[in-house]
């Protein structure tokens, strides 16, 4: 069974910066899609970025510009940094994968979900 983690979430102010971190294990990240998904208060899941197996990646019009998806294969883990940061970008973050098939915006095209980690943005 594919786990993921996330790590690296906290509270800043605007303006600054924060690098989340998803650990993976029994998935190599060889095949399919990643991506970070967020769902702040009240609101659905929404996706922020994707990455492909081939390093194409894809992000939400409302943080482009700001925000970088990377992964490290040696260590199976996907990075989300995010700079610039908005009080809107408060909001819980979640990294999914998809085992197979292309990036898609739609969750439900991704099986396998970590925890979420916290992020608070104050002005």
């Amino acid at each position: 069974q594919v786990q993921l983690v996330e790590s690296g979430g906290g509270s800043v102010q605007a303006g600054e910066s924060l690098r989340l971190s998803c650990a993976a294990s029994l998935y190599t990240f060889s095949s399919g899609c990643l991506g970070w998904f967020r769902q702040a208060l009240g609101k659905e899941r929404e996706a922020v970025a994707l990455m492909g197996i081939r390093g194409n990646t894809y992000y939400a019009g409302s943080v482009k510009g700001r925000v970088t998806i990377s992964k490290d294969r040696a260590k199976n883990t996907l990075y989300l940094q995010m700079d610039s940061l908005k009080p809107e970008d408060t909001a819980m973050y979640y990294c999914a994968a998809r085992l197979s098939g292309v990036c898609t915006w739609s969750l439900a095209d991704f099986s396998f979900w970590g925890q979420g980690t916290q992020v608070t943005v104050s002005s």
